[in-house]
């Protein structure tokens, strides 16, 4: 991230070492990127990965990255970490989202209860170089694109039009106040306004539609789509594999030592509260709790939906309590500062967001009911107002425009805790950048589709079981 050392230094000392930078890694020399010699079997590193998950979910994960290209791009943050650490760098570092792919940004609703754009996903940030990723984002791009069927031309306007949105915005940042920068977000509605003027009405009614829905899904709805009446008890409802409550998962011994895990957890995560928002929580009572399947790549690390209830049945709260380990990027670039990796999670998110969720924290626990061994979570609200776009229904210019907002919200968020002066220095204003990009993320999807075969050749061999459909 920025050295301590550059605080006084002048904009335009900031600029011109940025501008020197690309003596040490030339704007040109990211396109050039061909696989290693000595790269790693992809499906070995995810073997490695599913070592440490639950057994029983880990063919759900095999399963989901097989339905597409793009789904299996979805899963392979480890395997692009180690394709990216002997890329070339300019020495510029920033908190990184780690798996920054499209699909990884959405709209969320604020503390005020404002509608926001911005990253959505954090499991692996860790400080780094902060090309790894605008890489991983352009890459998504064309492999969205393939899925899309866009041809080669249509996919290297949308990669060029994404890398130069984070180029010009991070240029844009580097002479505006650092306040200004750290209050820097977007709001939905200013957005959806420019739409309109640009969007046919067919298009800007899917977006509006796809809003309405995400503002929808709160506690409340959560409340009433995932549970019912139990034996006259609210609890949350099963849906095997992919929701599963304790009394299904273990006998009744099993179920009391989980629950008393649960509400240890609860407890060591209070305390990484604020105070008021400790004083909300303390509002709510733990009521039941189940294990929920989610997302791609996070398929097999153990998450727990936990249901509370406050003054009554119409005052629910369900929170997500999400297994964290070390993020892929730490083999290339060092160790966390933090032990638990549920606070790397979390303060990580805190540097790059805009306006994050008030329940978030972290906790940890010591074997328990879930076996022997030591684990780190974070806690987040389950949904509070979360949408993402409907990638695989847009035309060639509407993934554009997306690629757009996707990549200036990345560079606000780098623009955080890096040095923007610098980086924006070392990108310039030409495209030189920007078509590395093309190259590279083109360069990169073919790589991809190559380990999607891999995968499905593993599974056809039994090397490894999929299952599908979930």
């Amino acid at each position: 991230m920025a050295a301590a050392t550059q605080a006084h230094l002048t904009p335009s000392e900031r600029a011109a070492r940025g501008q020197a930078a690309r003596k040490l890694a030339p704007r040109s020399s990211h396109g050039d990127w061909e696989p290693s010699p000595t790269r790693p079997d992809p499906i070995a590193l995810l073997e490695e990965q599913a070592k440490t998950r639950v057994p029983a979910l880990v063919p759900i994960r095999y399963g989901r990255m097989l339905v597409s290209p793009f789904a299996f791009f979805r899963g392979t943050a480890s395997i692009m970490a180690a394709d990216l650490a002997s890329t070339p760098g300019s020495g510029y570092r920033a908190q990184l989202c780690g798996d920054a792919h499209l699909s990884n940004f959405g709209i969320f609703g604020t503390p005020e209860r404002r509608f926001v754009f911005d990253i959505n996903d954090f499991d692996e940030t860790h400080p780094g170089p902060w090309e790894w990723d605008v890489k991983r984002l352009a890459a998504s791009f064309a492999v969205a694109g393939r899925d899309c069927g866009f041809s080669r031309k249509q996919r290297a306007r949308i990669v060029a039009s994404t890398v130069r949105s984070y180029r010009e915005t991070m240029r844009e940042l580097a002479v505006s106040p650092s306040l200004m920068i750290w209050y820097s977000h977007l709001e939905i509605d200013p957005l959806l306004a420019r739409l309109r003027r640009k969007l046919s009405t067919k298009r800007l009614a899917r977006v509006e539609k796809d809003v309405a829905k995400a503002r929808t899904k709160d506690s409340m709805r959560a409340f009433s789509k995932l549970t019912g009446v139990v034996d006259g008890e609210r609890k949350i409802v099963s849906d095997p594999p992919l929701i599963v409550s304790i009394e299904e998962l273990l006998d009744e011994a099993g179920v009391q030592l989980l629950d008393g895990d649960i509400r240890t957890m609860v407890n060591k995560y209070r305390r990484t509260l604020t105070h008021d928002r400790r004083d909300l929580l303390d509002q709510y009572r733990l009521v039941h709790i189940a294990r929920k399947v989610v997302g791609v790549g996070s398929v097999g690390t153990r998450a727990w939906i936990v249901l509370f209830l406050g003054r009554d049945e119409d005052d629910p709260l369900m929170l997500q309590v999400k297994q964290a380990e070390a993020s892929v990027l730490e083999p290339y670039l060092g160790a966390s500062e933090y032990k638990n990796s549920g606070q790397r999670v979390v303060v990580g998110q805190r540097r790059m967001q805009a306006a994050g969720d008030p329940f978030l924290g972290w906790t940890h626990v010591k074997g328990g009911a879930e076996g022997a061994g030591e684990r780190d979570y974070y806690v987040r609200q389950l949904w509070d107002w979360k949408g993402s776009a409907t990638i695989e229904a847009m035309i060639p210019s509407a993934l554009a425009r997306y690629g757009r907002v996707c990549a200036s919200t990345l560079a606000r968020a780098h623009a955080r805790s890096g040095d923007r002066i610098g980086i924006a220095g070392y990108l310039g204003r030409g495209s030189v950048f920007d078509q590395a990009m093309v190259s590279f993320a083109e360069t990169y999807a073919d790589q991809n589709e190559r380990d999607y075969a891999a995968l499905a050749e593993a599974v056809e061999t039994g090397r490894v079981e999929a299952q599908t459909g979930l």
